[in-house]
């Protein structure tokens, strides 16, 4: 049979509707190649998501070995298939294969082939996938479960460059660029004796870490209109929205599934949404943070500087004064983002959000597009 992985499953494009570059994998084609990822797209549209496209993009043209760390659901191995398709390697074979997922046995046959007649089973030579993906680069997920009689040979295998299949004695000499990804501390691992020091020193020589995706907010929405068109699409419905309510509800959620559970919300949300405007309530979020009572201050000062504001009816006057709000909180707490969340009564990711569209975050500037884009 032809292996598929040599297919090309990952695409990295401007979106025309924003100016997000927007890395997807089709969740159709994922399930066919018999894949189970765990996000299916991302965006560099967030300050910390285009220093990690900057690294990206650093780290992909050499043959150094790559470690991706970051929660489930992240989109690490989006990320490795793209520096995979940033490398000289791109033409050849990306192979994937995902060590929590088999028994310690078939990881070994899995990596590393097998012989006819060599266990139970093996009814024909098979090779592993160090041999598949030869010439090209091969993705270890959640590497850090691998079992320690495994982490051994897989040491050899990257210092000798070379596999010896489960019932042979012949090495085969291989030339594969190893990207790794876990969701677990392997410096602490090492300290509790469950991963070898020396594997982790091969693994560690590029880290990659993918932050949360509460703590990139600048790349919700984008995710979500993404989604939105994905799922709009397959339903066979006309063009959909978010509501204003709805975008601060998703800016409000923390999001521990990170991107897969956004993509889920939405295709969740679009099947019980009963008109072309998503709503707050067609969400099932748990975890939302609450309102809570706002103490009594008195307001007439600021109403009459707003009063005067509304008489000389300047153009954009909401966000002049949202903006000022902002500026005075975040200078007051002396750029303090949690302290300025608590103050102003808001998340940190709807205030991360904010500070990018007025620029006041490291290496943003104003966007005057967003500002306006919202009737």
């Amino acid at each position: 049979m032809e292996s598929l992985l040599g297919r090309k499953v990952s695409n990295n494009y401007k979106d025309n509707s924003s100016s997000s570059t927007l890395l997807a994998f089709d969740e159709l084609q994922s399930r066919s190649l018999a894949l189970s990822l765990r996000a299916t797209a991302m965006v560099f549209e967030d300050p910390v998501s285009q220093r990690l496209l900057e690294q990206i993009e650093r780290i992909a043209p050499s043959d150094a070995t790559v470690l991706i760390i970051g929660e489930t659901g992240t989109g690490k191995e989006l990320v490795a298939r793209h520096i995979h398709a940033l490398s000289k390697r791109s033409k050849n074979t990306f192979g994937a294969l995902n060590c929590a997922a088999l028994s310690e046995n078939l990881i070994e046959s899995e990596l590393f082939g097998h012989e006819k007649g060599s266990f139970t089973g093996a009814l024909t030579t098979k090779d592993g996938w160090f041999e598949t993906a030869n010439k090209g680069s091969l993705f270890l997920d959640e590497v850090g479960d691998l079992p320690l009689s495994l982490q051994a040979k897989l040491l050899r295998v990257l210092q000798e460059q070379e596999v010896v299949k489960v019932g042979s004695r012949k090495p085969v000499p291989i030339d594969v660029r190893i990207i790794a990804a876990t969701n677990v501390n392997l410096e602490a691992a090492v300290a509790a004796a469950h991963f070898r020091a020396d594997l982790y020193y091969r693994f560690n020589v590029a880290t990659i870490e993918l932050s949360p995706l509460r703590d990139r907010p600048g790349d919700i929405l984008p995710l979500a209109q993404h989604f939105l068109k994905i799922y709009g699409d397959r339903l066979g419905y006309g063009e959909i929205k978010l509501s204003p309510a709805t975008e601060l509800t998703l800016l409000n959620y923390d999001w521990p599934g990170n991107i897969r559970e956004l993509e889920n919300a939405i295709h969740r949300a679009l099947l019980v949404c009963p008109s072309n405007r998503l709503r707050p309530e067609d969400f099932k979020l748990s975890g939302i943070r609450p309102t809570e009572a706002v103490p009594t201050i008195s307001t007439s000062s600021l109403e009459t500087a707003l009063q005067k504001l509304c008489e000389q009816a300047p153009p954009k006057l909401f966000e002049i004064i949202e903006e000022t709000v902002i500026r005075t909180a975040f200078e007051f707490c002396e750029e303090n983002q949690v302290q300025t969340a608590r103050l102003l009564d808001i998340s940190r990711n709807v205030l991360r959000h904010k500070l990018g569209l007025y620029g006041m975050l490291p290496n943003t500037q104003r966007k005057q597009s967003a500002i306006t884009h919202d009737d």
